[in-house]
């Protein structure tokens, strides 16, 4: 995978290049510099680390959204809820390293929320700093065997991003799930966001609109809370040649479920919007299984 700053110019050669720095393109980049001086070619010997860490992990998934508000951690977690179920213990740090936080039998999670004092506290931290802790849940947290890592990311193209694509380039990553909401002004950052994969190479497993109307429990009637008014991610995937997942629509008991650390999906399986999940999951594990398969066939 290449490594490009979020902030680099169209054509920018790569930071692992021999041209980096170098040409036109990197005419103006703020990393011109950092580029040019080779600071950024050596391979991070944590990237081999996290090679191995992850043999044990079968499928690794990144969720990323170009804007947030999209409910992308929202999907995140039931994505996880799709194949498995939801809750809240403690950290704990063995000599293998911090083992995650089993919430079910075969779920386990890691928060940054779960190493803070209170539920209240910021996080103000520079680069840096937050890129030592996705080097740390990556290479230290003792995974175990498991099939899916899923990894809910921050909105948009940002240092933690590329950190991500960077520690995880030696490893196979089955791809990236995309997070949008109808509306164009989501779409505009979406399509941002499939950018940024392209460069990077990092393969698009699908894009899912999120809040894609609303369904009243009682009722069933269905409105739209935000119009698509462009065609929404359907119309963008099928311009784009991007795979299409499916709508989740905006149910309020999903929030509900969400505050009260239950998985929707089993609370109310029958809704539209557990079906339109379950749908989801489906198609994300297929893809898997056949980005799986021509691994295997290429090793």
């Amino acid at each position: 995978m290449a490594d490009v700053p979020s902030n680099a110019p169209a054509h920018c050669p790569g930071t692992a290049s021999e041209d980096a720095g170098k040409v036109s393109a990197c005419q103006g980049c703020p990393n011109q510099a950092s580029c040019a001086s080779g600071a950024s070619k050596a391979p991070d010997p944590a990237i081999q680390e996290i090679k191995e860490k992850m043999m044990s992990v079968k499928h690794k998934i990144l969720v990323l959204s170009g804007k947030g508000g999209v409910g992308k951690s929202t999907v995140s977690a039931h994505l996880a809820h799709g194949i498995a179920s939801d809750d809240t213990k403690q950290v704990h740090q063995s000599g293998s390293g911090w083992s995650p936080v089993y919430v079910e039998e075969n779920l386990g999670v890691m928060s940054v929320g779960f190493l803070l004092s209170s539920l209240d506290d910021a996080i103000i931290w520079r680069g840096p700093k937050k890129n030592g802790l996705i080097k740390q849940f990556l290479r230290d947290v003792d995974w175990g065997e498991v099939d899916y890592l899923i990894v809910d990311t921050p909105p948009g193209t940002s240092d933690e991003h590329l950190s991500i694509v960077q520690y995880l380039s030696a490893t196979p990553v089955d791809g990236a799930v995309i997070i949008t909401t109808p509306q164009e002004v989501s779409l505009q950052d979406v399509r941002k966001e499939i950018n940024f994969c392209q460069k990077v190479k990092m393969p698009i497993i699908g894009v899912i609109e999120n809040m894609s109307g609303f369904v009243c429990p009682k009722c069933q009637h269905e409105s739209q809370i935000f119009p698509p008014t462009t065609g929404g991610a359907m119309k963008m995937c099928k311009d784009l040649n991007i795979p299409f997942l499916g709508k989740v629509p905006l149910d309020p008991r999903i929030g509900k479920s969400c505050d009260e650390g239950k998985s929707f999906l089993s609370e109310i399986p029958d809704s539209s919007a557990s079906v339109a999940y379950k749908d989801i999951v489906k198609r994300i594990q297929e893809h898997c299984d056949t980005h799986s398969s021509e691994v295997e066939k290429n090793a």
